[in-house]
């Protein structure tokens, strides 16, 4: 028998104001005070990159750290920090994307880790594979294990964290495994980080006809190495298609403003335009390599 189709998705996308929470159980108040926003509103919550990295002048002591101190003491706090989401998650009976936290392996090697929390408290977790300059070389953070997809009440999920959402094949590898939406949290300290973060997630979009959804950090934090400044808006990209916006923005917050975007997701769009667009991107996909090319003979 064929599955039903997916049934459409209340996503909530929140653009998080980096603040300066005291404690592991501060965090867990805030994200808390955030999601009672999202009740009756959205089943599924989307917070961006390192948002608990917030945390981490303070578990080190708040004497203004370096990036060292400030890595090794939210290491040294995940399963907490970790905990604290869960149980954020299990209180307000969504499904929840916290975001990401740095972990350390049992082999050693500190990762950054995106957990996709069900309401009842069961997650599983998606690495960020492609580091960024500031990752590798002044945290000294590894990449993680390749993509993997999510079942959900509402299809298949990708998730694809930030710098990795530049490139083609981590979201490819996901909607080739069924995934309609691919979550997408970012941490960008420029407008032109954050640019780099859009464009590359309009373009998974395109490719794949799928859907990609960003949420950004925002705000300043002078108490933080990594979260010093942080700029972005929400977004929710589909193909510049059929059924879709010219421009292939589907919702959008404001430039650096905090706070959420709701917006109702169907499933049922991405098929038609799989199925019927102007283009079949997601079909013409190329299969095999690209030959290397040769110096064309002028004559």
């Amino acid at each position: 028998m064929t599955p039903p189709p997916p049934r459409p998705l209340r996503l909530g996308l929140l653009a998080w104001p980096v603040g300066h929470p005291a404690s592991v159980a501060e965090f867990g108040a805030r994200l808390d005070a955030w999601l009672a926003q999202a009740r009756g509103r959205a089943d599924l919550c989307l917070l961006p990159e390192y948002a608990c990295v917030e945390l981490g002048a303070a578990l080190a002591g708040d004497a203004a750290p370096d990036p060292a101190t400030e890595l090794a003491a939210m290491v040294a706090d995940a399963d907490a920090i970790l905990a604290a989401m869960r149980a954020a998650a299990m209180r307000a009976g969504v499904w929840l994307l916290p975001g990401t936290l740095p972990m350390r392996t049992t082999g050693g090697r500190i990762l950054n880790r995106a957990p996709l929390i069900a309401p009842d408290g069961r997650l599983a977790f998606q690495d960020k594979q492609a580091m960024t300059r500031f990752e590798s070389e002044r945290w000294g953070i590894a990449g993680g294990a390749g993509p993997a997809v999510f079942d959900t009440p509402w299809g298949r999920l990708g998730i694809s964290v930030c710098y990795d959402i530049e490139f083609p094949k981590h979201a490819r590898a996901q909607v080739e495994q069924g995934a309609w939406l691919v979550l997408a949290p970012s941490c960008t300290d420029s407008l032109q980080g954050f640019a780099r973060v859009r464009v590359g997630a309009a373009a998974r979009a395109l490719e794949n006809q799928c859907f990609v959804a960003v949420a950004p950090t925002v705000g300043e934090a002078p108490w933080s190495v990594a979260l010093d400044d942080n700029h972005g808006r929400t977004m929710v990209l589909g193909p510049p298609d059929r059924g879709f916006p010219e421009d292939g923005v589907v919702a959008a917050g404001g430039p650096d403003a905090p706070g959420w975007l709701f917006h109702t997701l169907d499933p049922a769009l991405i098929e038609a335009v799989r199925r019927d667009g102007a283009v079949l991107n997601h079909r013409d996909w190329p299969r095999r390599p690209v030959p290397p090319p040769r110096p064309a003979v002028f004559a």
